[in-house]
């Protein structure tokens, strides 16, 4: 008679992911279950090799037990609520409760035992992005293992060989699922703790959707034309602030799992890229950058020395990237003298507004009635008035005297006197203007003269 193990084992070795049997069912590990959208406290490993876990951006890190040796997890496809930001909820995809779903954190040299349970509506993979494993564990449905049916648990196996930064996601209908959520974050951390340590260290998976405004499910065949584009299935102001101690060292991980390259900027420092979904970067490789693109598939990582206070944006540098629900169809209105017209539609339609003759920023402020469940394009409230801001957009929060696991949102930063820009009430300076360079004298025309031309054939032309 074959043991479970002897089962997980014969099936990692003839089948790679694979069913667990009925009478198996009994020992898989429970399946945690998170739906709140804040960001949960960093788990410190309770058992292992130990390291510095991750704050995972309005999500968590999914616990573990240890079985003779293995670290095993129980991730559960299902569908799941989200809410985007106050005043939006999506209907999505996603695991454990979220979209996306838990972070996964083990060390290098551990033994993973991932349980997945499939209660969507259609079967499903994993695929476990950018691991070296066995070709079995590889996650691509169809050609590396059996899709897993509805219903079902399957068992994927196999030694974490590198540390780094990785992602999971399915490979079964992967246009529906992805864009309906299902993705999480995978991080593998160095089996010598002194390696590339940091204080603080933040991760994301950047993703979009396409949700019409009043509607709750995304557009699942949308290319490019997206309307909502987030990071943890969260747009501003919903996406949490990264809140570090000054002093302290800080990475900040992503990955792209959009249909678009995203440039990620951060204000007030210089960083270096440290990590790729490849490896580590050595010292050597490293130059100073503010912005860094991350492509389709792809993942980052950066890190700065946080010695500058501040409430410092971070965000993506294509600006309608920054902006919540657009309407891609919306013409362009600058400059159209509304007088004469508006009061005609106000007549019919009492709750029109004149917007957009000198440009958008009215709406960072104005409160016009808009669908159920859907944002405005531009929200968000500073120490100053409207941010202006929608979709990936977040602050870097820098504070002294934090301790080392306090995440709090510490409130806006207290400028010192005198460091804040302001109104010039004196004099206005005189615009000075450059003189006008002399001009060079005139050259005489050249006088009409004959010239000659000798063909290559040798005759003669000429007048």
């Amino acid at each position: 008679m074959n043991s479970r193990r002897n089962f997980l084992r014969a099936g990692g070795a003839l089948l790679g992911a694979t069913t667990v049997s009925r009478a198996a069912q009994g020992a898989v590990p429970e399946a945690p279950m998170q739906t709140k959208p804040q960001m949960q406290q960093p788990l410190i490993p309770p058992n292992g090799r130990p390291y510095q876990p991750v704050a995972t951006l309005n999500g968590w890190t999914l616990p573990w037990r240890m079985n003779n040796g293995w670290k095993e997890f129980h991730l559960v496809a299902e569908p799941v609520r989200r809410q985007m930001a106050p005043g939006m909820t999506a209907h999505l995809w996603g695991y454990n409760g979220q979209s996306p779903g838990p972070t996964i954190e083990c060390v290098e040299g551990d033994k993973i035992r991932i349980f997945v349970t499939n209660k969507l509506p259609e079967h499903t993979t994993v695929h476990w992005h950018g691991i070296l494993l066995p070709n079995g564990m590889d996650g691509v449905g169809g050609l590396n293992q059996p899709q897993i049916p509805i219903g079902k648990t399957f068992v994927y196996e196999f030694e974490m060989k590198k540390s780094g930064t990785f992602m999971y996601h399915p490979h079964a209908d992967e246009m529906v699922q992805m864009a309906m959520g299902m993705m999480g974050f995978l991080v593998v951390h160095p089996k010598n703790p002194n390696f590339m340590k940091v204080d603080r260290d933040f991760v994301f998976l950047i993703n979009a959707y396409d949700i019409a405004p009043g509607a709750y499910t995304p557009k699942i065949s949308t290319m490019l034309d997206f309307n909502l584009w987030s990071w943890n299935s969260r747009v501003f102001p919903g996406i949490d602030h990264f809140v570090v101690n000054k002093g302290d060292r800080v990475r900040i991980r992503f990955g792209n799992l959009t249909m678009t390259n995203h440039p990620i900027h951060m204000h007030g420092y210089d960083f270096e890229v440290t990590c790729t979904d490849g490896g580590w970067v050595p010292k050597s490789a490293r130059w100073p950058e503010v912005t860094v693109d991350v492509a389709v598939g792809q993942m980052r990582a950066f890190e700065f020395v946080a010695d500058a206070p501040g409430d410092w944006a971070i965000h993506c540098h294509k600006a309608h990237h920054t902006m919540n629900a657009m309407g891609h169809d919306v013409p362009t209105m600058i400059g159209v003298d509304h007088r004469g017209v508006a009061q005609k539609i106000i007549n019919l339609v009492p709750e029109y507004m004149v917007m957009g003759e000198r440009g958008m920023a009215d709406m960072g402020e104005m409160e016009m009635q808009i669908p159920d469940n859907t944002l405005p394009m531009m929200t968000g409230t500073g120490p100053f008035g409207a941010i202006e801001m929608g979709g990936m957009f977040s602050v870097v929060k820098v504070r002294e005297g934090l301790a080392k696991n306090d995440y709090k949102d510490p409130g806006w930063y207290q400028h010192p006197p005198g460091t804040v820009a302001s109104e010039w009430t004196g004099a206005a300076p005189v615009a000075q203007r450059p003189k006008a360079a002399p001009q060079a004298a005139a050259k005489p025309a050249a006088a009409d003269r004959e010239v000659r031309v000798r063909k290559p054939s040798g005759g003669h032309a000429g007048h």
